[in-house]
């Protein structure tokens, strides 16, 4: 027997083998994206517009010392009567009784318009998909896509940064506990998530900073993890290997206007928050006591963040429902009103515009 060890010889690599390459490259990510649209919604590249807003502020500019536009449950946008019933074969796994979807709804644009209209944060809530096979979006017990993907969507963003180098975005992660009879936010979910926010493709998107917010140039072409979760089933290795700012769920008081949050301790870097999301009104409340009682507060901590904390980092939720009322008032009316003469002023959205143009 001859066994004859050698070097393999490299091929010539021809054009028409790097035109295929590319053109498969291209196929997979649109395969990807195309996955991604009912919560990422279908791909443009538009005319910059205010998709481009931060291109106006200098490189040193501090981070905090921006105002950064969001949205809160910013995955809902597609969810009504049709989506719940087209997933209830699947969300019936769950074993979970889903109200009625404007329970849930917060939002009426995909992501990518959200993007474009110069949108910069966004709340996301993941847990596993009925089958416990794959990360992806709910908010409660209302699965918002089976077949959109943490993955996938994150594509989404990757590509919208590449078309537009100049923004940075800021993405919220947070577990929803109450999507089905049996959840557990086990380790293998959490290893899940922390393979995702690990891969090659993370580490050249995210910002791999940590505990910090700096400048606006380095942060340009990139994304901010705000990370609303705690890996405390795995090593804490994998905690310290993570980039971003961290706010565990066991320091966040729930339903709270004023919640103080240290983000780093070493230097005493201290997080603002209100998120004040369901009116303590008394039982039977007009919706615009809960409308007003919602813009007051979200008022207060905008006004707090100009009495000599502008350092600091505030983060403000001007969402809000209350679903015990009779009618309840769901997350649309709270922002925009219902439409009559009964919310005479609108919702805290038109509010707060005349909040800002008067300041």
């Amino acid at each position: 027997m001859s066994v004859i060890l050698g070097c393999l010889a490299t091929a010539a690599i021809l054009p028409s083998a790097l035109a295929s390459s590319s053109h498969l490259a291209a196929l997979a990510l649109q395969n990807v994206l195309d996955k991604a649209s009912p919560i990422f919604g279908s791909y443009i590249n538009r005319a910059p517009g205010r998709a481009e807003w931060m291109k106006a502020y200098p490189d040193d500019t501090p981070l905090v010392h921006l105002n950064i536009p969001g949205t809160h449950d910013s995955a809902t946008w597609n969810y009504d009567q049709a989506t719940q019933r087209s997933l209830k074969g699947i969300t019936d796994l769950n074993q979970v009784t889903v109200p009625v979807p404007e329970t849930f709804r917060c939002q009426d644009l995909p992501f990518i318009d959200m993007l474009d209209m110069g949108i910069r944060a966004f709340d996301l809530r993941y847990s596993f998909d009925p089958t416990n096979t794959t990360l992806v979006f709910y908010h409660g017990p209302a699965l918002l896509s089976e077949t959109s993907t943490v993955d996938d969507v994150l594509f989404g963003f990757y590509q919208w940064l590449d078309d537009h180098p100049s923004e940075t975005i800021f993405l919220s992660f947070q577990h929803e506990s109450s999507t089905a009879k049996y959840t557990s936010n086990n380790a293998e979910l959490q290893l899940n998530l922390y393979n995702i926010l690990v891969s090659p493709e993370a580490r050249h998107y995210f910002l791999q900073k940590k505990d910090q917010l700096g400048a606006l140039g380095e942060a340009r072409g990139k994304i901010i993890l705000l990370r609303r979760f705690d890996l405390d089933q795995l090593d804490s290795s994998y905690t310290e290997d993570l980039p971003g700012l961290h706010f565990s769920p066991s320091l966040w008081t729930d339903n709270s206007p004023d919640i103080s949050l240290v983000y780093n301790s070493k230097k005493n870097m201290t997080a603002f928050i209100e998120d004040y999301y369901q009116p303590l009104t008394p039982t039977g409340s007009s919706a615009v006591e809960n409308i007003k009682w919602k813009f007051n507060a979200t008022k207060r901590h905008l006004l707090k963040a100009t009495t000599g904390l502008e350092d600091s980092l505030f983060w403000t939720f001007a969402s809000g429902t209350n679903t015990a009322n009779t009618p309840p008032d769901w997350p649309r009316i709270i922002a925009t009103g219902n439409g009559s003469d009964l919310t005479p002023e609108g919702g805290v959205n038109h509010q707060l515009v005349s909040f800002f143009e008067a300041f």
